[in-house]
């Protein structure tokens, strides 16, 4: 669940997994490890992520369908 939300809300902000990956300081391996062995990022990296890409936690994690944050 995690790599297919993470996957898309790259595309939809218009770059790859990769790039956001470098952004927010984090190695192309561990991207490769999400992807491939369905590893979850810490909650540390989940909260890079998320506000990186304007989506909650939640949503990359699959406990809601609702990508907005919660403010």
């Amino acid at each position: 669940m995690f790599w297919e939300r993470f996957y898309s809300m790259c595309v939809a902000k218009g770059t790859k997994p990769n790039p956001v990956a470098k952004e927010i300081g984090i190695s192309s391996g561990i991207v490769t490890k999400w992807k491939n062995v369905g590893t979850l990022p810490n909650g540390e990296t989940l909260i890079k992520i998320a506000d990186y890409l304007g989506c909650s936690v939640d949503y990359l994690l699959g406990r809601t369908d609702k990508p907005e944050v919660n403010r």
